[in-house]
């Protein structure tokens, strides 16, 4: 039988084992996902397979980057006691240097990527016995300037790397203070108001729809004309643009100004047009199940198991 790519991650996901000692039990066991998990149980390799089922939503994240190109990375953890530890801050640093350099596609394809003597998957296994929680490389972004785009990668790390951003911004003059200080500005932006989107430009059309659609029905339940509904629609959508487009938001420093008001003072500056080509933000758990057992009551828990 086959041994497919799916098989594999399912039995790591199941077991926490690493990647070629999974691969090497599925093909031992023919496939049978039950008997390779009992084959890697037998050789002492499931150890942290009930941290598997573990929830997962503390931890950190971190930055690489360099003059071109940068990775920002989440890696999650159970405690948040374990999230500040050096050893688990160290790993994470690891992990974004490691995508920085090697550029891979997408988590899984991170996991296989050499980490000194062993992939990254096998590393991170490691660290799962060695600290005794579930611990998961949940997501990264990586932006590199194109060839010949003068420019910058800023990362922006707050609270303790609780929130982390990357910037990506285009335009002359990266060398210079005030471009560098622009950039920063723009990454402690996204950190504070955590926009979606760039520009209105880039707001999806069925997105801008769903919003008008929504602004109408609220003006027509509170009773306004039929002819003006379009109108306040539009309006509405404007605010819409200001709180979830980067250019479009007052600046957290001034907000008598808009990030796009800073843009075009940097374009004039340098002579040239300055932009931001992408951001990514993430925060530490986002979107996860949140662990809720006190302690008192997870030993319970282990007491009634008993």
């Amino acid at each position: 039988m086959q041994i497919t790519s799916e098989m594999v991650r399912e039995l790591r996901e199941k077991t926490g084992a690493g990647m070629m000692d999974c691969k090497k039990a599925l093909a031992e066991a023919g496939g049978a996902m039950e008997e390779a998990i009992d084959n890697l149980r037998k050789k002492g390799l499931a150890a942290a397979a009930k941290k598997a089922s573990r929830i997962a939503s503390e931890g950190t994240v971190a930055a690489s980057v360099d003059d071109t190109a940068g990775a920002l990375v989440e890696v999650n953890c159970e405690t948040d006691f374990v999230a500040k530890t050096d050893d688990f801050q160290g790993f994470v640093r690891e992990v974004a240097a490691l995508v920085h350099k090697k550029a891979p596609r997408d988590v899984d394809a991170a996991l296989t990527l050499p980490a000194g003597s062993v992939p990254l998957s096998d590393m991170l296994t490691e660290r799962v016995a060695k600290i005794g929680e579930k611990i998961s490389f949940r997501r990264f972004a990586r932006f590199a300037l194109p060839g010949g785009v003068p420019g910058v990668v800023v990362p922006y790390i707050h609270a303790g790397g609780k929130i982390g951003v990357l910037v990506e911004l285009h335009g002359a003059g990266a060398e210079n203070a005030d471009f560098a200080a622009l950039a920063k500005d723009l990454a402690m932006q996204v950190a504070a108001a955590n926009p979606t989107y760039v520009s209105r430009e880039n707001v999806p059309v069925d997105v801008i729809e769903r919003e008008k659609a929504i602004y109408r029905e609220q003006a027509l339940a509170a009773g306004k004309p039929e002819k003006i509904l379009d109108k306040i629609a539009t309006g509405k959508l404007e605010k819409y643009y200001g709180d979830f487009c980067l250019v479009e938001q007052a600046f957290i420093k001034d907000p008598d100004r808009k990030v796009g008001d800073l843009l075009k003072a940097m374009s004039s500056k340098t002579g040239a047009a300055v932009k931001v080509a992408g951001f990514a933000r993430f925060q530490v758990g986002e979107g996860l199940e949140k662990r809720s057992d006190d302690l008192a009551a997870e030993v319970a828990k282990q007491l009634n198991r008993g």
